[in-house]
This record gives C-alpha cells, structure tokens and sequence, in this order.
C-alpha cells in the first residue's frame, strides 16, 4: 500500500495542513466537504499543493514530522507557497 504526505493550503484563509493518507482523494474529500468537525472544516476551501508518496506508513508518518516541524513549515513556505 502506497501513503500519500500532503500539503494542503487554504488561500481564503492563508492556512497551511499536512497529514498523511493512504487515499488522497478521499481524504481531500473529507476536509472539503464530508468532516464536520476537526480543525480543517473552519478553513475550508482547502486545495492540495504538494505531496509526496511513500511506500510504507512509518516512512509517511516521518516525513509528516518533519514537514510539521519549524524546519518543515519554512520548507513549505519558501519552497511551496513561494513566501518569505
């Protein structure tokens, strides 16, 4: 099974989410339209701007790390939404 890190960004609101799935699409489903609670709903439209793929979940779930980390969320910033 292949897992999918994502980097979700909300221009409306300029806030970033990163998660990991095993079904993107029907993860980016959810945080659109289908959660009806958790953070992602107050910040919706939500699009998907960048992922990256992983053959196993403990690999995914690291890299989610440290994209959440200080480092991580500059990489975003600079690399991704092309800020700062």
């Amino acid at each position: 099974m292949t897992y999918t890190v994502y980097v979700l960004y909300s221009s409306k609101f300029d806030k970033i989410y990163i998660g990991y799935s095993s079904n993107l699409e029907q993860r980016v489903l959810s945080h659109n339209k289908l959660a009806t609670k958790g953070w992602t709903i107050k910040f919706r439209p939500w699009e998907v701007v960048y992922t990256e793929d992983y053959v196993d979940k403990p690999s995914a779930m690291k890299r989610e790390k440290e994209l959440k980390s200080s480092r991580g969320r500059d990489f975003i910033c600079s690399k991704i939404l092309k800020k700062g």
